[in-house]
């Protein structure tokens, strides 16, 4: 046996092996199977132009000189991403375990019981804090999260406003880049108008159905929202808040002032940066918009035996039931990310993650008072962990560098500095170090933090959180330990059998695949420092890009999607923008197989366009004459052809060139 193959030891069957299968679907040879089993006019008469395959030993080493080359800066950059510490007890018994990273989607509750405690936990959380009825299982990030909050309150606009194509979204100017650059996005398919600008002046107009917020702002102010959200209440615009998850600890919780969706990322709950993911987001809302929610819920039920038991809620409206009539294109979601996120809070309690929340806080108001001494200025009066500072902003740059610190600097006279549950007494000195010089006053060095006294009774928590039994039990590693394996021993996953469903998501992911997540030169690293800290993370992307546009013979290759039906999205909006570039605006039609994954239809509808399903034969196939047929009735609007391939039970059909 070649011990240097991965390919040997990671897809597993030996020759013997190959041997049997081949014997009972009766082939002869490997090259007979695929010559029987994938049309010859599709297969590559020539082989791929790719680099010879690396062995196990050499890609690891390989991954970590590649590792090296990302510069490790002290980085306050904030925006949504803050490095945080993953508890030992979770990083080893949950993300480095194969009984969580190869379980599949629990659509068979009674083999899931583990995981979906786990994220009943996650959504119990999140209920918590942000003080809503209901929360979904996670999503994919913050921004996303942000847009289907959009889509779900112009789905839920009052029968008036819909009489009446209300189409304006609020959004304020304090909601972070990245999410308003996904909004402008998703908005115009959906036929909503964005208009962002200052809350404070916002005139409650009855032109507008929605609202969102950032809480507390990408400037670092904690605003108090009550009299914004209950103006818009009473104008019928509900409101979406998008919620820095840790500053809920001390922030009165935004349902608790009125708000129709709380969204966000929990990132900060002991996940790693990881250049800008993977991460789960959450989003909350009320009970009544239970229908219109995106993702999975889990829910609460009992068994045959009238035993309490979990499973998947209300799947009725989910893509692979509903199709193109679901409320989101969204699947499973950063689950693993979710399950480390809601352990993170069962580990911690209610009094760790006060003692963090309060830990940040003061290290932020420490800091402030230390740059004072020194004469600068905030902009920010109120504040959890970022302070906004006036002061020549190129200047601070170069000196900052110089100290390995990264800052954000979202003007020429400003500069931006988010403190984490990382920050030390001396990561605070350090930072005082260039403004300091800069400045040439006299100063002492930071010896312990001071309680801070900025954040006003109006925008302080009032309510409890976290009181269920779970969330204040398992506290010391062991009680952990035995929890986290209570749950895993419930669920059937890789290290237990084969999972006989044929999935985008049933891959098992090869241990040195894995290893790389644990490196800290990988997960220490965040999406905004400078391209030249990421040469390690943009040689990889690079070299990934190129790999994919050679395998799928395109142009070019974006990596931006971060799920599967998020690339359905995407090249779907490419066609959309195609036909655009060309006038042709009414191309809108996109068909669909019936026998496509749910996720096409679902897409396809949150791209603009409208859905006609073509029929497919018994045996599950594309039904080529329908198929012709309605691209003929529909030709003079037709965008797009949309197939699953090989189809979704797994077989390459033989008249694909003709299809396409």
């Amino acid at each position: 046996m070649n011990t240097d193959s991965f390919a040997l030891r990671h897809i597993g069957p030996r020759k013997s092996d190959i041997a049997d299968m081949l014997k009972t679907v009766g082939a002869e040879s490997m090259d007979q199977l695929i010559y029987q089993t994938i049309p010859s006019d599709i297969r590559l008469n020539n082989d791929l132009n790719l680099k010879p395959a690396m062995t196990e030993q050499e890609y690891l080493e390989h991954s970590n000189e590649l590792a090296l080359k990302n510069k490790l800066y002290k980085t306050y950059i904030g925006l949504g991403y803050h490095q945080s510490i993953t508890p030992s007890v979770i990083h080893r018994n949950i993300l480095e375990n194969p009984g969580w990273y190869t379980a599949y989607t629990p659509y068979q509750a009674e083999i899931a019981q583990g995981r979906l405690e786990a994220l009943l936990n996650f959504q119990t959380m999140v209920c918590d804090l942000t003080g809503m009825e209901l929360a979904n299982a996670s999503l994919l990030d913050e921004s996303t999260a942000a847009a289907e909050a959009m889509a779900l309150l112009f789905a839920t606009r009052e029968r008036a406003q819909k009489k009446a194509n209300v189409a304006k979204f609020f959004v304020s100017e304090e909601i972070l880049p990245q999410t308003l650059s996904l909004l402008e996005t998703r908005s115009e398919p959906l036929g909503v108008e964005l208009v962002v600008g200052d809350h404070t002046t916002f005139d409650f107009s009855t032109e507008f159905f929605g609202a969102i917020v950032q809480y507390p702002g990408k400037s670092g102010k904690v605003y108090d929202y009550k009299e914004f959200i209950s103006k818009a209440n009473e104008a019928q615009i509900k409101v979406a808040v998008a919620a820095d998850i840790l500053s809920l600890v001390k922030l009165e919780a935004p349902g608790h002032i009125g708000a129709t969706v709380v969204v966000g990322t929990t990132q900060r709950f002991g996940i790693p940066l990881g250049y800008g993911g993977p991460h789960a987001a959450y989003f909350a809302t009320k009970e009544e918009y239970k229908r219109h929610i995106p993702g999975r819920i889990i829910g609460v039920s009992k068994d045959t035996d009238g035993n309490t038991a979990l499973r998947m809620a209300l799947q009725t409206r989910e893509q692979h039931i509903k199709r193109d009539r679901a409320t989101s294109n969204i699947c499973t979601a950063q689950v693993l990310l979710a399950v480390m996120a809601g352990m993170y809070a069962v580990y911690h309690g209610p009094k760790g993650l006060e003692y963090i929340a309060n830990k940040v806080h003061n290290s932020a108001f420490t800091l402030a008072n230390k740059l004072a001494q020194l004469g600068y200025s905030l902009e920010n009066e109120f504040y959890f962990d970022t302070l906004q500072i006036r002061v020549d902003a190129a200047y601070i740059k170069r000196v900052a560098e110089k100290y390995n610190l990264n800052f954000y600097y979202p003007s020429d006279d400003v500069v931006n500095i988010s403190i984490n549950e990382t920050t030390t007494i001396e990561d605070l000195n350090t930072i005082l170090n260039p403004f300091a010089e800069i400045s040439g006053a006299d100063f002492s060095f930071i010896e312990t933090l001071e309680e801070s006294n900025v954040l006003t009774s109006e925008v302080n928590r009032k309510t409890e959180f976290l009181t269920n039994e779970v969330f204040n039990s398992y506290h010391s590693e062991t009680d952990m330990m035995r929890y986290i394996k209570k749950l895993e021993r419930k669920d059937l996953s890789l290290n237990h059998s084969m999972i006989s469903l044929g999935s985008c998501t049933m891959k098992l992911n090869a241990a040195s695949e894995m290893l790389p997540l644990s490196n800290p030169s990988w997960g220490n690293v965040h999406p905004f420092v400078p391209i030249e800290q990421a040469e390690g993370y943009q040689e990889m992307l690079k070299n990934l890009e190129d790999q994919l546009t050679e395998i799928t013979g395109f142009a070019g290759t974006s990596l931006q999607p971060n799920s599967g039906a998020q690339g359905e999205y995407a090249g779907l909006m490419v066609i959309k923008a195609y036909h655009d570039s060309r006038d042709d605006h009414h191309r809108n039609i996109c068909l669909i197989p019936s026998s496509a994954h749910g996720t096409n239809p679902a897409s396809a509808v949150m791209a603009g366009m409208k859905v006609i399903v073509t029929k497919s034969t018994d045996e599950g196939n594309i039904d080529v004459v329908d198929l012709r047929e309605k691209a003929e009735l529909h030709k003079d609007n037709l965008a797009c052809l949309m197939v699953t391939y090989p189809s979704t039970h797994g077989v390459y059909e033989s008249a694909i060139k003709e299809i396409t």
